[in-house]
């Protein structure tokens, strides 16, 4: 059964090879989502190993988080920028769960969120996941939970206002459009826990802290930390 298994698989990858969503060459056999090469090149930034780094900066002074990390730096016309397309526009969510595991067995080596409780993906308006039909960053949230040994969950933090985009608004306007923007329906679900708070891309990191601070205010004893698959190095104050 198992040589057979195999030699229908091998057929099917001759005839349908499975290709990298970064480069979009054929995956070798044993190879997920991303190519070994293309792993081993990401732009990825360090982050989950250091308590302070770029993104944590962003937090002070302004939301009392515990711990802040990003993934990988948001490198504009490149294959991770499809890639991330791919989960955030294109229905590609099992790579959103992939990356996600990825990203959590780094936080889980590193050691620095190791008293996380539960991980919360950051919510989409219901008229947006309606029109997308789906919320990339709760698959992202499952990868990250399943390498951290936590649950998910999806429904004590919602978005109450289907805010327009922040890509093209000034800094000031960033903050006021999310304003707001959220509430946290299960408070008692939260309070007392460390959350870690998911989502796919940070720039200005307005959204996340703004999240980051209903779920604070509203569920008493809780800490946030804040965990971005890929962030701004122009905002972090990274060269290119």
């Amino acid at each position: 059964m198992s040589i057979l298994s195999d030699f229908v698989h091998d057929i099917a990858s001759l005839l349908f090879p499975a290709r990298c969503a970064v480069c979009g060459e054929p995956l070798a056999r044993g190879e997920r989502t991303v190519c070994t090469f293309c792993r081993a090149t990401a732009p990825l930034t360090g982050y989950w190993d250091e308590a302070d780094n770029p993104v944590a900066r962003k937090c002070w002074g302004l939301v009392p988080v515990e711990r802040a990390s990003g993934f990988l730096f948001f490198v504009h016309a490149s294959g991770w920028r499809r890639l991330i397309h791919g989960f955030k526009y294109r229905g590609a969510w099992r790579t959103a769960r992939e990356m996600g595991a990825w990203y959590g067995r780094h936080l889980k080596q590193s050691g620095l969120y190791d008293d996380v409780e539960v991980v919360v993906p950051m919510p989409l308006h219901p008229f947006r996941r309606c029109r997308r039909g789906y919320n990339q960053s709760e698959y992202l949230a499952e990868g990250i939970a399943s390498q951290l040994g936590v649950g998910v969950d999806r429904r004590s933090v919602r978005r109450r206002r289907n805010t327009p985009s922040q890509a093209l608004k000034s800094r000031r306007d960033r903050a006021r459009n999310v304003e707001g923007a959220f509430a946290v329906r299960r408070p008692e679900r939260l309070a007392g826990r460390h959350v870690l708070l998911v989502d796919d891309v940070m720039t200005t990191g307005n959204t996340l802290l703004a999240c980051a601070a209903e779920i604070l205010r509203a569920a008493p004893g809780c800490r946030v930390s804040i965990a971005a698959f890929a962030v701004s190095r122009h905002e972090m104050g990274v060269k290119e």
